[in-house]
This record gives C-alpha cells, sequence and structure tokens, in this order.
C-alpha cells in the first residue's frame, strides 16, 4: 500500500450548477439538532465553517414537528448580511404526516414558515423532497414561479425522483432543476453499481433501482447529493467499524485511511468525492470532530485501484 501522509487535504469544492458560485463537497446537514443548546449549534456549525463547508441542509419535517430544527438553527446562529451570502441553505419540502404534498398552496406555505424559522430572506436551493404521484407539474410551476420572482428562492431541486419524474417536472417548469439528494453509501450503491453490471442475467446488483439517474445527472448538468453516506443500507446503523458484517471492508478502509493520513470516516466520505461526477455528501452527525474528519477526506485522491477495491469489499461484484 502506498504511503500518501504528505497529502495535504483542503475542502474539496465544485461549482454549483448554473452559477460560478463555489460549493462545498461536504454539507452540514441539521436534520438532528432539534434538543441540542444554541451553544452546541454554534460549536457544530462554527467547526463545519472552519473546516470549509458552507453548505447547509434542512427540511421543513426535520425535528419531529415541522420546522423545527429550523428554527433551532434560526435561534442559535445569527448572520450578518455577508455571513448570510457566505452560506449556501437549502431546506425541502413535500412530506407531510401520512402523504406527499407538491401542490403550490402547501409549496408556498411551507417555503415562508422555512424562511420565519431560519431568520432568513432567501434559501439558496429549495427540493422537492419525496415523489408525489399525485403531482401537478403545472402548478408546481406556479409555486416556483412565484417563489423566484419574489426572491424567496433563488433555485430548484429534487430528492429521491427519477429521471422520469424529473423530465415530468421540467416539462412544464420556467426554472431548471440543478440538484437532486440521493441515498448513497459505500455498501448502498446502486447508483454506481447497477451501471457497472449493466446486462448480467442472474445478477441482483444488474437490477436498475434508479433508471439511469448517475448518468441522466452527468448530462444534464444536476448536482447529485448523497444523503447517508455512512449508512450500511436504510438507517440499519452504519458500516464503519461493523466488522461482524463488513470486516474485509473496514480492514480495507482502515488501511486506505492509514496511508493518507485521515481517519475511516474521511475515507467514506473520499470514495463519493472521488467520483467525477462532483457529488456532495450530506452529514447527518452532531459532533464537530465527525465534520472535522469527514471534511478532511474530501479531496482524498483515491485512486481506481483503491476505490474499486473500496467497492468489492462492500459486497458489490465486479463482472
Amino acid at each position: 500500500m502506498p504511503n500518501h501522509t504528505s497529502w495535504i487535504n483542503p475542502m474539496k469544492t465544485y461549482t454549483f450548477p448554473t452559477t460560478d458560485r463555489p460549493v462545498s463537497s461536504v454539507i452540514l446537514g441539521l436534520m438532528r439538532i432539534a434538543r441540542m443548546s444554541n451553544a452546541e449549534i454554534q460549536q457544530l456549525v462554527g467547526a463545519a465553517r472552519d473546516a470549509g463547508i458552507n453548505v447547509i441542509d434542512h427540511a421543513d419535517i426535520y425535528g419531529g414537528e415541522r420546522h423545527l430544527c429550523e428554527a433551532r438553527f434560526g435561534e442559535a446562529i445569527t448572520l450578518s448580511s455577508a455571513e448570510r451570502d457566505q452560506l449556501f441553505i437549502q431546506s425541502k419540502v413535500g412530506i407531510r404526516k401520512g402523504f406527499f404534498d407538491f401542490s403550490s398552496e402547501h409549496i408556498l406555505k411551507t417555503v415562508d414558515e422555512s424562511l420565519a424559522a431560519l431568520k432568513t430572506d432567501y434559501l439558496d436551493l429549495l427540493l422537492l423532497h419525496r415523489p408525489d404521484t399525485l403531482v401537478e407539474p403545472e402548478d408546481v410551476a406556479v409555486a416556483f414561479d412565484k417563489l423566484k420572482a419574489s426572491g424567496k428562492v433563488r433555485h430548484f431541486g429534487v430528492s429521491n425522483h427519477t429521471p422520469g419524474q424529473i423530465e415530468l417536472l421540467k416539462r412544464s417548469l420556467n426554472v431548471p432543476l440543478v440538484a437532486n439528494q440521493v441515498q448513497l453509501s459505500i455498501t448502498h450503491a446502486p447508483l454506481f453499481a447497477q451501471g457497472i453490471a449493466a446486462n448480467m442475467t442472474g445478477l441482483d446488483q444488474s437490477i436498475s433501482r434508479d433508471i439511469g439517474l448517475l448518468d441522466y445527472s452527468r448530462l444534464n448538468d444536476m448536482m447529485l447529493q448523497a444523503w447517508s453516506p455512512f449508512q450500511k443500507a436504510f438507517f440499519d446503523g452504519v458500516f464503519l467499524g461493523d466488522r461482524e458484517n463488513f470486516a474485509e471492508l473496514n480492514d480495507a478502509i482502515d488501511e486506505i485511511a492509514a496511508s493518507y493520513g485521515v481517519t475511516p470516516t474521511g475515507i467514506a466520505v473520499a470514495w463519493i468525492t472521488r467520483h467525477p461526477a462532483n457529488i456532495q455528501v450530506v452529514l447527518g452527525t452532531t459532533k464537530p470532530s465527525r465534520v472535522i474528519e469527514a471534511a478532511a477526506g474530501s479531496s482524498v485522491p483515491l485512486t481506481r485501484q483503491e476505490w474499486y477495491r473500496l467497492f468489492t469489499a462492500a459486497g458489490h461484484t465486479l463482472p
């Protein structure tokens, strides 16, 4: 294993689609701050900012009651106009108790509530949270046009959407969709794995679960954002340190991490940011130390051999 410890790892940044604005490849997700004190939230956000993270992720449903985590952020973090301009704050809309709702009425009402809770005049990005099968794209367009014209939202995107669902929306929208937030980690990687095993009869990995979303996003200049980057699958624990189920993967992560002088957390992040699709990693941690470790891994230049070693150690197949 080569020794890469001389590598200097500043925060890796991307240019946000349709703009010339640099955004960090790591996003601070604040879905778990409801019970944190103001001082703890300030410490968490401060650590992220010091590490070069300038993107903050929210959703109206985070916190157990609507807008609670947004309100906790707004109470704890006071931003001057200049400080607000330095941050890229995004939130999501569309999930309600027991159903999904992309009606213009709900979108407009929710954005106003989010802005009030966050104590800001605008969102840099608004995402439609989960696909609403009852969506009426023309109605979504009404909401987006009003939000854009009023300056309340600067950019628009989706979360957990397929290419077909995005195309259906785009047919009626007058603003571009520039981002899609989806689940992705080394062990939960159908976004990558299906294409690698395409057309392999009898191999579960070859089944398309997102209908070509990776290639679609790259072809259409949509930025992908990876949520649950350390989860084994769907909120069933992290793979880091799980030697009962992922011994080979953790051995590989530890070895590669040591060679670059970063932690296993950093390598889990690097595996995603190494991909040329320029994917952002959404953190869900409340620990400043984990934020710092993740940020340190963002620019680690994993070799192809290292990247594929982690891929196969996680149980994915190379045909």
